[in-house]
């Protein structure tokens, strides 16, 4: 069962976390079609957020056709996201790579921003292909 986490100084709307959460779940394998959600109530024992909150994020991750709420019985995962499980190599080479950057001096933000960084350089973004570092306009190394 997925555990909500939520970062009350990070600016993003608490109903988003659980969303982004949730899929994230979803695209590791954690939760898998069938896989009842946490009900509002033990989200908000667990959190101390509003059950309005939870409803809110539930009815998002429903509306993208990923839960579907069954009356008296809760919340159940329709599909999953899942593409790379949870243990794949990749996931331990990154992990090893999050202790590095640790062990460097590096604080949380730090990864995220370099990461993020990383997946904008090699990854498609919605225009179109994304800048290549070291590249001039024609396309030939600098």
């Amino acid at each position: 069962m997925v555990e909500y986490r939520i970062d009350r100084h990070s600016g993003v709307a608490t109903y988003v976390q659980i969303v982004q959460q949730t899929k994230q779940a979803l695209r590791l394998g954690v939760l898998r079609p069938g896989d009842k959600l946490p009900t509002a109530r033990e989200v908000v024992e667990a959190t101390a957020i509003n059950p309005n909150t939870v409803l809110k994020a539930y009815r998002e991750l429903e509306r993208d056709g990923l839960v579907e709420a069954r009356r008296g019985l809760g919340t159940f995962v329709r599909r999953g996201l899942s593409t790379a499980p949870a243990d794949s190599p990749l996931r331990s080479e990154l992990g090893a790579w999050a202790v590095r950057a640790h062990e460097a001096g590096l604080d949380r933000e730090d990864v995220a921003a370099l990461f993020t960084a990383v997946l904008d350089e090699h990854f498609t973004t919605a225009t179109g292909p994304a800048p290549k570092a070291g590249r001039t306009s024609q396309g030939d190394p600098s």
